[in-house]
């Protein structure tokens, strides 16, 4: 839950710390004192935007900081996976100046907007007045029954045979496409791979030959150079000596006198060793020397390195990269030829999986139905208790075209008169009514969402009297489950309140300055008395004040149905 915010430099706020309880928390405050800065705060710390222009005049930044505890248990696992330290608290602090740069610090640690929204979006809940006009949304209505109806991972399971049923779709319908121009399709494939392979070549030939194109082109030099070098060491036919002749004439000649002359022993054996290599280089010169008709594949190798460099030209890869192309090319054509059995077989599995699919569709849609049917009267259960006695609710769902989220489209009807009949919710609902029924929602969702903290920002518009003493009922009843922090300009919803903060504007001769405070009991008394009237010293209104707040120690189950 939200166990602190600190605010620097935000618009009138100049420097604020908020501690919040972890039950039923309220605001209050005169119109204008800041209240929605507070809730602007608070979504800046869930990873929403920021607007530099809040930055209070005269300060080059501002920062938001925040201190949860009680971390649930699928915010310690992402923290983790994150490489965060995950404990039972967690700080985040959100800073952003006036030159439009931002900074997010998760546990001290530099972060990203990205990832604050991801860890963030399992603390807190926040249902202002835009998000009624959100629940006239028919797919957020479908998203609702999902929920409470838990077919969270009915719809995972649909969702990925649905996909594979829309990848094998297209498949067949790419197929048929490329059908429809098949033969020229393996004309060209076949023209391709017979210009490649034609010319026999290997990965690696390129290089080879271009090292024989160089010998062929030099065969006098290589020719010559090599045969004179080779008859210098080991001789030839027209020779009288070579070096390994006169080497082993010089061995012998020193064997003869190593009786008299010890040293001459080392010196014939280092010459033994000399004619073992020079003998051994002699060898690999003669494997060297090319062959007399060499120079006559001057032409074959000429030709065969223009086609290369034509190829490379044409396909504007390097020849490795080509032979592997030939080989995709190959496989391609093989695909080509086989399309009409490809296709008569992928139509049959598309057959079978798209009645799969239907059938996992009819089944999604019955579960629906079984929901609805609960969620509905659950919530006008609640309806009824928030002075809606009339309230009747349905779920129209309605078959449809198959989408990744079934074949339903769902819409909420609604009559709040007696007498008249269902129609859709963004048609008859006041924005009073919309504010009841979310916050009906929210009560009945309340044991299946496991949100730590729900945010309230004027739940309570357009409505008074004994709705908003209901109101108030209900928001305390969620607050015995998790976290509730409410903005509310109601004294029946504030005097139920397990942590009362007041925001105040003040000015000096120069400035204006927005504070927040907890309230003593006898200062949330005054508070609640001035909500009433206007006038926190009218005995009136402080007895009425003592009335509310006493009322929150008596509320009885029978109160609550």
């Amino acid at each position: 839950m939200l166990k602190e915010l600190f605010i620097e430099n935000l618009a009138v706020i100049e420097k604020t710390s908020i501690s919040f309880t972890e039950n039923f928390n309220v605001f209050s405050g005169e119109t204008g004192a800041g209240k929605s800065i507070l809730i602007g705060a608070i979504n800046a710390i869930l990873g929403g935007r920021v607007n530099r222009e809040l930055i209070r005049t005269g300060a080059s930044k501002a920062s938001v900081t925040a201190l949860f505890d009680f971390l649930p248990e699928k915010t310690i696992n992402k923290l983790s996976e994150l490489g965060f330290e995950a404990n039972d608290e967690l700080m985040i602090q959100r800073e952003f100046s006036v030159d439009g740069k931002g900074v997010v610090r998760i546990d001290g640690k530099p972060s990203t907007v990205s990832v604050l929204k991801e860890i963030a979006s399992d603390l807190i809940d926040i249902h202002g007045q835009h998000d009624t006009r959100i629940l006239v949304d028919n797919n957020n209505q479908r998203e609702l029954l999902d929920g409470f109806a838990d077919l969270h991972e009915d719809l995972v399971a649909f969702g990925e045979m649905f996909r594979k049923f829309s990848k094998l779709s297209r498949k067949i319908k790419q197929l048929e496409e490329e059908n429809s121009e098949k033969d020229d399709r393996i004309f060209a494939l076949r023209k391709q791979i017979d210009e490649v392979e034609r010319l026999k070549l290997k990965k690696g030939d390129e290089a080879f030959i271009s090292e024989q194109l160089n010998k062929a082109r030099n065969f006098e030099d290589v020719f010559s150079s090599l045969t004179a070098a080779h008859s210098a060491l080991c001789g030839n036919d027209n020779s009288d000596s070579s070096t390994t002749d006169m080497i082993s004439e010089a061995m012998n000649a020193l064997k003869k006198i190593t009786g008299y002359v010890p040293e001459c022993s080392v010196l014939s054996s280092r010459l033994s060793d000399l004619l073992i290599e020079v003998q051994d280089i002699g060898s690999e010169i003669s494997l060297l020397i090319p062959e007399s008709d060499s120079e006559q594949l001057l032409p074959v190798l000429e030709e065969k390195m223009s086609e290369i460099l034509r190829l490379k030209r044409k396909y504007s890869s390097e020849l490795d990269d080509i032979i592997d192309m030939c080989e995709e090319w190959k496989s391609e054509l093989k695909d080509l030829s086989n399309v009409d059995n490809t296709l008569g077989e992928l139509n049959e599995e598309k057959k079978a999986l798209g009645e799969s699919v239907k059938n996992a569709a009819l089944k999604l849609s019955e579960k629906r139905k079984k929901g609805a049917a609960v969620l509905c009267e659950e919530i006008m259960k609640q309806l009824r208790f928030l002075d809606m006695p009339d309230i009747r609710m349905a779920f129209s769902i309605e078959q449809g075209k198959v989408t990744v989220n079934g074949i339903d489209t769902v819409e909420i009807l609604i009559s709040v008169n007696r007498g008249e009949d269902l129609k859709p919710l963004s048609k008859v609902a006041s924005g009073g009514e919309l504010s009841r029924i979310m916050l009906a929602i929210k009560n009945v969702l309340a044991d299946i969402d496991d949100t730590p903290t729900m945010i309230f920002d004027e739940i309570d518009t357009g409505i008074s009297g004994r709705a908003a003493q209901k109101t108030g009922y209900k928001l305390a009843e969620i607050s015995k489950k998790r976290q509730v922090i409410c903005v509310t300009h109601l004294a029946q919803i504030a005097a139920l309140s397990d942590n009362h903060l007041l925001i105040e504007k003040k000015t000096d001769d120069s400035r204006t300055y927005t504070t927040v405070h907890n309230l003593s009991e006898d200062e949330k008394i005054s508070e609640i008395a001035r909500i009433i009237s206007g006038d926190n010293s009218d005995s009136a209104s402080l007895m009425n004040a003592r009335e509310l707040i006493n009322k929150k120690n008596s509320i009885t189950a029978e109160d609550l149905q």
